[in-house]
């Protein structure tokens, strides 16, 4: 059977996954009475709360006789090394654009890893029934964005397709018939061309390890696209690394192919086709799996490198292995070590002492998912505050910038640049976007962005739209201030009071309510001023035997501020700490005890 192996490239929410799902049901892999799910793709839990891919996923489809293997991609700068793998495997990519929006910070990402690899992409208009849809405006800033990457003369003549994924039609004219997505599949299998490496099936057998995956009847599970030869079940082959050093020699248990939604279990691999391959104990993402006589390994895409860092602790607040089930530093270092083999745009590096980790990686977003997964699955940690690696070069210190393409209505648009000149920004560009909206680009220290979000919704009143990827290197930007207020911290541990919470709302917002456990070091709140304040959130009210008209009625508290998980994380300052648990968020000082905080300052101060 034919083959094309195509990856589906896009910015967040331009509807990657929702075309897919389409696709899948076009091409017959559904029974007419059988029972489909939104996002099929987006299988992990978390992926189907946030409303976003985060693990690469491949899929299958067989059209007039020609198989289609379809990679689903993250549309996150912060899982960017998915992208930048996938696109290793396969000979075509179909980028879909926003209609409304146009090319955004991740599109031009996903777009220069792509044309770099050679690739002649397609470009799909999605979304062009939008009320606010200009399919014309896209496609101009498409070609201007190929131009901008230079892109040879073949990938700047690309076909182009207008698109509804929701309604599961594709068109070569914006006024076409909209029925279907035959104009899609068509333009795949006439425009992709078929893997190269089918010409060498009788060469021996050579394959790239892209992604690393795991079951528990089958163990450890590489996947990847064959260049050369055939591979049968039951084949000892061998992994080696880029240079040609031996890892192992292992037989193969299983081949799994992707044949819609499902890998089914194959007898033949041949070359060109994307398959799992179980039966390696050691062997991981980016070695080359072989045949025993072959030597020389495969060159592996270099990673772009981590931009920031955060330290993953033990939990040794008083609070600590009531929740969870997995407190021990040996046993959170074996899951972060698992994390950085299958995820290569995680580092993780063992701190002096050793009861603390240093996990470098892409953003924000990809250090909260790493941690609400852990949660998830019984850990206790304490993360610190993330804090943006710098680099050395000629002498200088230099440090990640980021480009951030902001849309907001144009009344919040003042308030926006004046935050982001506070944050060291540089504003590149300002045009109208729409109706009364402004789109605002600027590079921005990777520094000044920790924490921002929360602050930008604040400001825009929840309307404004933020995307940022990484731009450059740059020269140190100088000092960026911190945050401005200071934080109320518990003096006692105990069950918290509502009378005591009500008497201290004048000091600032809280984020407990009452009847929660604290203990000793641990932060309530945020004070009004700028300096930490120590409060007592267990004191009740003394009883009397006078009684007097009002002082009995029920106090009403203000409702506490529920941070999130990335919110907590931003929040910290350096000497604070995030206190993460299946069941609890809580923020902390790094040293609970209040002598030991002043003789820290005081050597810092020094």
């Amino acid at each position: 059977m034919e083959l094309r192996n195509i990856a589906i490239i896009a910015h967040v929410d331009h509807g990657k996954t929702t075309l897919v799902d389409e696709m899948l049901k076009q091409s017959g892999n559904y029974r007419k009475n059988e029972k489909t799910v939104e996002r099929a793709m987006d299988s992990n839990d978390l992926e189907r709360e946030r409303g976003i891919t985060i693990l690469a996923k491949a899929t299958s489809v067989v059209w007039k006789g020609v198989r289609i293997n379809v990679v689903d991609t993250p549309g996150h700068a912060d899982f960017g090394g998915e992208v930048e793998r996938i696109l290793s495997m396969v000979d075509g990519v179909v980028l879909l654009v926003d209609a409304a929006e146009g090319p955004m910070p991740q599109t031009k990402f996903v777009t220069s890893k792509a044309l770099a690899q050679g690739l002649r992409p397609i470009v799909v208009l999605n979304k062009v029934d939008k009320s606010d849809g200009e399919p014309d405006r896209a496609l101009d800033e498409c070609f201007d964005l190929f131009a901008n990457l230079d892109a040879t003369d073949e990938q700047l003549d690309f076909p182009t397709l207008y698109a509804s994924g929701r309604s599961g039609w594709a068109d070569e004219e914006l006024d076409g018939p909209r029925k279907d997505l035959d104009a899609l599949f068509d333009l795949i299998v006439a425009h992709v061309p078929a893997p190269a490496q089918a010409e060498h099936r009788d060469e021996p057998f050579r394959m790239l390890a892209t992604t690393l995956g795991g079951d528990p009847y089958l163990g450890r599970i590489l996947t990847g696209r064959v260049e050369n030869g055939t591979l049968k079940a039951g084949t000892s082959i061998k992994a080696i690394t880029q240079d040609g050093a031996l890892i192992e020699n292992f037989r193969v248990t299983k081949i799994l192919a992707f044949r819609g939604l499902v890998q089914q279990p194959i007898d033949v691999a041949e070359a060109g086709d994307i398959v799992s391959i179980a039966g390696m104990s050691k062997s991981t993402v980016a070695d080359t799996l072989c045949a025993i006589e072959v030597t020389e390994g495969i060159h592996a895409q270099p990673i772009d490198p981590p931009t920031i860092s955060v330290t993953f602790g033990i939990n040794d607040s008083p609070l600590a292995g009531r929740d969870g089930d997995k407190v021990q530093s040996r046993v959170i270092r074996a899951r972060l070590m698992r994390e950085a083999e299958s995820n290569v745009a995680i580092r993780v590096t063992d701190t002096p002492g050793g009861d603390a980790f240093e996990v470098a990686g892409r953003g924000e977003l990809q250090m909260g998912v790493l941690i609400e997964n852990m949660r998830r699955e019984g850990f206790e940690l304490s993360i610190s505050r993330p804090q943006v690696l710098f680099r050395e070069e000629n002498g200088e210190r230099l440090e990640p910038i980021e480009e951030v393409t902001i849309d907001v209505d144009d009344e919040y648009s003042g308030a926006v640049i004046e935050k982001l000149a506070g944050r060291k920004g540089e504003v590149v560009e300002m045009r109208p976007a729409g109706v009364g909206k402004t789109r605002i680009i600027a590079h921005v220290p990777s520094r000044g962005l920790i924490g921002y979000h929360g602050e930008f919704l604040t400001d825009t009143r929840g309307t404004g739209v933020l995307n940022r990827v990484f731009h450059e290197w740059a020269p140190f930007k100088g000092a960026i201030p911190g945050r401005r207020s200071g934080v109320l911290i518990s003096m006692e541990g105990g069950t918290s009071v509502a009378y005591a919470l009500f008497n201290l709302e004048d000091r600032g917002r809280m984020f407990i309510g009452a009847q929660v456990q604290v203990y000793q070091g641990m932060i309530i709140g945020e004070h009004s001023r700028g300096n930490d304040l120590e409060v007592n959130p267990l004191k009740g009210k003394k009883l009397t035997n006078v009684r007097a008209s009002g002082t009995d009625e029920a106090v009403r508290l203000t409702t506490p501020i529920r941070l999130s998980l990335e919110q907590a994380i931003a929040y910290v300052d350096t000497d604070e700490l995030v206190e993460v648990t299946p069941k609890a968020i809580r923020l902390r000082k790094r040293h609970l005890d209040p002598h030991e905080r002043k003789r820290e300052s005081r050597k810092m101060s020094e």
